[in-house]
């Protein structure tokens, strides 16, 4: 736990939080400035700043949480798809250094865009410079 973190402070009970789900290592809670009805965060309880600060297990109980909860919120939201993501680092827009994953319900007429503009203009990248890239990941995981 972080004493100036929000998020921790929500799972500890220190702060309000309109929780939808709790497990011994995974808390899901109503976004205070939702982008949409029902726009749900999910978090490990223990503070981790970026994905890959997480063990393994415990990314795979919070991916499962989003996996079952993804459904309750379009459920509740009625809405008609959801943009499930991360902010993953400063560069990327997170703006609570605790890591969170977004289930943001998604309506036909709601005007959003495809997570695609979230970067803005897309690269002119070559076929070498697409397998140059793909090497690399390939050669750091």
């Amino acid at each position: 736990m972080s004493n100036d973190c929000p998020f921790c402070g929500i799972v500890a009970g220190e702060i309000p939080g309109r929780i939808v789900f709790e497990t011994d290592d995974v808390t899901a809670f109503l976004d205070a400035n939702p982008l949409a009805p029902g726009h749900t965060l999910v978090v490990p309880n223990d503070h981790h700043e970026r994905l890959a600060d997480l063990p393994e297990e415990l990314a795979r109980e919070v991916f499962a949480v989003l996996h079952r909860l993804t459904p309750a919120v379009e459920t509740a939201a009625d809405a008609d798809g959801s943009n499930v993501a991360f902010n993953d680092g400063p560069a990327a827009g997170q703006e609570v250094p605790h890591l969170h994953g977004h289930i943001i319900p998604r309506f036909d007429d709601d005007g959003g865009a495809p997570i695609h503009v979230v970067a803005g203009d897309r690269p002119d990248l070559t076929e070498d410079d697409l397998d140059a890239i793909a090497e690399e990941i390939r050669d750091a995981r």
